[in-house]
Formats: C-alpha cells, sequence, structure tokens
C-alpha cells in the first residue's frame, strides 16, 4: 500500500494535478504485478482509507512521506471514491426510522415487516439501517466515515429522514430522532466521543435483547412470503391489516404464526412510551424482538422508554451545530398529504426541517381510487399550498404505470403536475412501478388487468417527461433501490436515467430540468455567469426561481422567492407562522464540487454566488411592496444569514426590506 501511494504522490509531484483514472489504473495494476500471489494486493478503494489511517494513528511515519496540503488535495481528488456523492454541493446522508405500521393501503406497496412501510430489507440504505438498529445516532456516523473514507468533504450535510410518513410516529419518538441525528453531527469532531457513544448505544440494545431480533423477523418475513405465493389471500389479507392498522388480537395472531415456541395471547406493547392509546394499541413490528418472553418484556418497547427527549434539549444540540465542524444544512423528512396540517408544519420547523416529501404519485382521482391510494386530489392541492406557505421545499414522489394508467395517460397527468399552479414541486422523484411480491398488484398482473411497461414505452414515456419539466424543477431520481431480484416483471434496469439520456440525446428539444444542467464538477469564472429570473404563479404566491446560468445554459446556483397572496395570507392568518407583507426565500444551492467551511471553491461555491442572489431577492420582493423577506434556514446555515443581515424570528430568520 505504502510503495503504491509513494508512486502516486511521485506521478502528481510531477504533473501538479490529480491522475486520469487511466493513468491511477496503470499504476495500481503495475504494483500488483509486483507483488505475488493469486490476488488482487491493491485496490483503489483500500488506498484513501489506508493514508487516512496512518495519517491520523501514525503520525510520524506519515511525516516521512512529506506530503503537503497541495499535494494532499490532489491525493484525495485522484482516490475519490464515487465523486458524484457530493457533486450537488453537499453530503448527503440517507437514514431510516424504525419499522411502523401506515393507515394507507396502497395496491403496490410492499409489506416488508422488516422495514419502515413500503420500504425492502435489501435496499442499500435499509441494509445501513438495519445494521444499526434503525438508530439515528449510529446510522449517521457510520454513513459520515465512510464517506470520509471515500474522501468526500462532509462538513456540510443535508439529512433525508425515509421511513413511510414521519408524522405518523408518536412526537416524543420525532425529537428524539432529531435530538440523536444532530448529537451525531456535532459529536463527529472527536472520533472517540464517537467510539464511546455508539459502542454505548449498541450495548443498550444487545441489554435489551434485541440483538437477535432481525433473524426472527427474517424467519417470520419468509414464512410470510411462501404463503403468499402459494396464493393463500386471506393470508396475505392479514399481514396486510397486521401491518397497516393491527389490533391487540391481530398481534397474537401473528406471534403465533411467527414462531414454533407458540405462547399465549400477547398484548401489543406500546410503540413508545409517549404514544397515545391509538399508537399503544397498535401493532408495531418490533415486538417479535422477544418471542419468548412477554410484551411487557419487549425489548424494543424498553428501548422506546429510552427513545425520548425534549424539545429544550434538541434545541440545545440545534444550537451547538450552529457552528459545529459537521453542520446540517438541510433535512427532509417523507411524509403523506393528507397528513400535513399547519401544527405539523410549524414543529417539523421546530425540529429543523426544511424540504417535505410527498407521496403524490398520480393527480389522476381514477387511478387513485383504483390504486387504493386514499388521498383525493384537492387535499394535495393543500398540503402543496400548506407547504409553500411555510416555506418549505417541495419535492414530489410521482408513479408511472399504476393500474388503470397508460403511457398515454401517465404523461397527461405529470404535466399536470409540473404545470397546474396548485403543484409546481421544487424537486420530483419519478418512479416507474415496481411489481413486489406479496402486494395486491400481483393479483392485478396474473389476470391480466395490469401489465410492465416495456422498455421503450418506458424511456419513451420518461423522455417525454424530462422535456415537459420546468427548469425551476429538479427531476432528483428515476428509480428506486429496489433489487432485481425483488421486482417480479418490468423494468429492473438500474441505470434507467442514462437510456433516457440516451433517448434524449436523439431529439431535437432540449432538457431545461435542474439535474441535467447541474455544473457538478464544472467550473465557471463569475464574468461567464448570467443572472435569469423565471417568475410563475401558484395558487398561493407568486414565485421567482433565480438561477446563475453558465455556457451551455449549465446552472451554477439557484435561489427560490416566494411571494404569498395577501389575500391567501388573511384568509389563513391564524394558522400561518407569517404576516402580511412578508415574502420567504425557500432556497439557495451554489453547486460544484463540496468547499469545506470557511474555504474557496474550486468550482462555484464560496465565492459570493449566494449573497448576491439573496440581494436580488430582497430587491425583487421590495420592488412587489413587501416589507419584510424570510428565509427557511437550516441549522448549520443560520449563522450565514445571520452575515446577511437575517435575524432570529421565531421559526425562520427575517431581514426587514
Amino acid at each position: 500500500m505504502e510503495k503504491t501511494l509513494q508512486n502516486i504522490l511521485g506521478e502528481i509531484r510531477r504533473t501538479n494535478a490529480p491522475l486520469a483514472p487511466d493513468a491511477l489504473d496503470r499504476i495500481i495494476r503495475a504494483r500488483n504485478r509486483e507483488v505475488a500471489g493469486p490476488v488482487r494486493y491493491v485496490a483503489k478503494k483500500k488506498l484513501l482509507p489506508f493514508y487516512q489511517e496512518v495519517k491520523e494513528h501514525r503520525s510520524e511515519r506519515w511525516r516521512t512521506w512529506g506530503v503537503s496540503p497541495a499535494e494532499e488535495a490532489l491525493l484525495v481528488r485522484t482516490l475519490q471514491v464515487k465523486p458524484r456523492r457530493t457533486a450537488s454541493g453537499v453530503a448527503t446522508v440517507t437514514v431510516l426510522t424504525k419499522p411502523w405500521p401506515c393507515s394507507s393501503a396502497c395496491l403496490y406497496c410492499p409489506n416488508d415487516v422488516r422495514m419502515p412501510k413500503s420500504y425492502l430489507h435489501d435496499e442499500p440504505a435499509c441494509q445501513r439501517a438495519e445494521r444499526n438498529w434503525f438508530d439515528p445516532y449510529l446510522q449517521v456516523t457510520a454513513r459520515l466515515r465512510t464517506l470520509h473514507q471515500m474522501g468526500h468533504v462532509t462538513d456540510k450535510v443535508e439529512l433525508i429522514v425515509l421511513g413511510g410518513t414521519w408524522s405518523d410516529y408518536p412526537e416524543a419518538y420525532q425529537i428524539w430522532y432529531m435530538h440523536e441525528l444532530f448529537r451525531a453531527l456535532n459529536d463527529m469532531s472527536c472520533e472517540t466521543t464517537v467510539e464511546r457513544e455508539s459502542e454505548t448505544r449498541r450495548t443498550q440494545y444487545r441489554d435489551a435483547g434485541i440483538a437477535c431480533e432481525r433473524d426472527d423477523l427474517a424467519n417470520w418475513a419468509a414464512e410470510a412470503q411462501a404463503h403468499v405465493t402459494a396464493g393463500d389471500a386471506s393470508y396475505n389479507e392479514t399481514v396486510r391489516s397486521l401491518y397497516a392498522c393491527g389490533t391487540r388480537a391481530d398481534n397474537a395472531l401473528l406471534h403465533s404464526r411467527s414462531t414454533d415456541r407458540n405462547a399465549a395471547s400477547i398484548d401489543a406493547p406500546p410503540c413508545s412510551a409517549a404514544a397515545d392509546d391509538t399508537q399503544g394499541a397498535a401493532f408495531e413490528p418490533f415486538a417479535l424482538d422477544n418471542l419468548q418472553g412477554s410484551a411487557s418484556d419487549s425489548g424494543w418497547a424498553a428501548a422506546a422508554r429510552w427513545q425520548t427527549a425534549t424539545f429544550s434539549q434538541l434545541e440545545a444540540l440545534q444550537r451547538e451545530n450552529e457552528s459545529a465542524e459537521h453542520r446540517c444544512v438541510g433535512l427532509v423528512v417523507e411524509t403523506r398529504p393528507d397528513v400535513v396540517t399547519p401544527k405539523r408544519l410549524a414543529t417539523l420547523r421546530r425540529l429543523g426541517c426544511t424540504k417535505l416529501q410527498m407521496g403524490i404519485q398520480s393527480l389522476d382521482e381514477r387511478i387513485l381510487a383504483a390504486n387504493h391510494r386514499g388521498i383525493g386530489v384537492d387535499r394535495m392541492q393543500q398540503a402543496f399550498e400548506l407547504a409553500r406557505i411555510f416555506g418549505f421545499k417541495t419535492h414530489a414522489h410521482f408513479m408511472t404505470n399504476l393500474l388503470g394508467a397508460t403511457p398515454e395517460s401517465d404523461a397527461a397527468d405529470y404535466r399536470r403536475m409540473v404545470e397546474h399552479p396548485a403543484f409546481k414541486p421544487d424537486e420530483i422523484k419519478l418512479y416507474p412501478c415496481a411489481l413486489v411480491d406479496g402486494t395486491e398488484l400481483v393479483a392485478h398482473w396474473r389476470d391480466g388487468s395490469w401489465r410492465p411497461y416495456t422498455e421503450q414505452e418506458l424511456v419513451n414515456l420518461l423522455a417525454e417527461d424530462m422535456l415537459v419539466t420546468p427548469p425551476f424543477t429538479r427531476i432528483s431520481r428515476m428509480i428506486r433501490d429496489i433489487s432485481a431480484h425483488d421486482i417480479m416483471t418490468g423494468n429492473k434496469k438500474v441505470n434507467l436515467r442514462q437510456l433516457v439520456d440516451l433517448e434524449l440525446s436523439k431529439r431535437p428539444q432540449s432538457v431545461q430540468e435542474i439535474r441535467s444542467r447541474e455544473i457538478a464538477f464544472g467550473a465557471a469564472a463569475n464574468d461567464e455567469l448570467s443572472l435569469s429570473e423565471i417568475a410563475y404563479e401558484t395558487t398561493n404566491t407568486r414565485e421567482v426561481f433565480l438561477q446563475w446560468v453558465a455556457p451551455g445554459n449549465r446552472i451554477a446556483g439557484f435561489l427560490r422567492l416566494s411571494m404569498p397572496n395577501a389575500d391567501y395570507v388573511g384568509a389563513h392568518a391564524a394558522d400561518l407562522p407569517i404576516d402580511a407583507g412578508e415574502a420567504m426565500i425557500r432556497e439557495v444551492h451554489v453547486y460544484g464540487r463540496v468547499a469545506g467551511l470557511h474555504q474557496g471553491g474550486e468550482n462555484a461555491q464560496h465565492r459570493g454566488l449566494g449573497r448576491m442572489l439573496i440581494e436580488r431577492a430582497c430587491d425583487i420582493a421590495r420592488e412587489n411592496g413587501y416589507t419584510a423577506i424570510n428565509v427557511i434556514s437550516a441549522i448549520g446555515t443560520r449563522g450565514y444569514y445571520r452575515k446577511q443581515g437575517f435575524a432570529d424570528n421565531g421559526l425562520y430568520q427575517q431581514r426587514s426590506l
């Protein structure tokens, strides 16, 4: 390893530049040929962790290498793994909440009792969560250490909290979960603290008897799947009802079907020490962790008693994170539009949330009904209006190929979402429906009432969707991380977006959506950038999308300015955290390779682009008669906005105009 690193450093010193992939590969292959044996001795992914380990724990040896800061930066660039992970300007960390019942029963949704509703245990983020007992502290610290070993800057972190419907969890658990996310970020400055705290937490779970819980659930899930595959419809319905809205009696049935160690009927354990009566009676999959004992001995019930925190404790950690080495610059939660209310949005702001992922799936009432969605378009519109007026970024989940849809109806449905003033989301996950065994959609596939689109139908549809997506919207993903072996039929290609891009390259129209235009690893001088402004109307605001555009229509940064309609604010004044005459900055984002805090960026970051966007947004709001402007700042960006003239003001930061 050391010899290989010396060879790489020698080439870097000669060229004064990071090595191209082929040049690095030549050095690694040459070193492997020098080492006898059938196994490859050196691999790229091992080199940077080895370098970091020597530097951090064998400093005298590292000093003999004579690596200057400039050379180290080039070395990290050369050895970085999966550079796209931080190409959007932040390090994204995805975490999952613990399995929990869902009040919906959508036709296509998987029911893996080991995971939160709709997730499968072999999805990458799910595997990481399961290995860490779904604990937020353990998930964040483990992921950040991995990203660091891969060569990524991790001091600006966007936290994405997945797990079905966030608001369905007890509030005490919600506060504790966020408390642990911020504690993890704050502790990352000291590896010793992280190791000590992580081992303490792991010991807590083991002492509660949860160490082998995953094996028990895996056995039960396998048994349940066998019944479903055999066509046992009644068993499938039992599984669905247990997961969706189980009762005390249901839990006894689950217990008896989960193990040969049949026991007497048991009551479901409380889902949380602070759960209300409804939540306490609901079935919680984690009751299975201690199948030989009584519900009162349940390890997860015991864990729930210490999985609590107060808002004052959370807010203390948030204040600490404002100046921490690893700061939260965005916090996303996943929810359903039918549970979006002013009260819940206010709570989300106190928790530190800045973006909402909402499961829309379709705006066709006929399709929604056929797929048992249980949410109407009117309720979805209310959710978007509330999210916008509260300043949240809106991230819609949209699905093609649902039961009853055709490529033509899907195209019209998508166009409605991106063009209708009630919606116009900021970001979209555009998924094809995947057929997963155990879902009710399987019966429709077998009787011929549903079929997956062919690859060409799907690619053409997604290409059309891309072309009608406006320049203020970002399509973040086109496929779920569902393993191919879990998909019974239909698209199993993980490079679906690449296929869509290939199709688009054959068409004369240009794509305007954000992700396709991100500057990523490119660079553009400030004098090459032009400021473009795109204004559009929604049902309750006037929006202005300000973007820095580089040659080739690449986007280097943007700001979302929202100017609420006075009539809407007046009609809903009792429920809103803003007053008439207040505009809102809903997002500021500068692209390019992540630049460390207080460091100059080699691409677009830390060159004053964000500050100039803010000043222009203030001018526009002032010109339109607004007297103040709010910003929905993340915890880790509060200090930045104070420098731009904003003062803390309740759920937001505000600047007088």
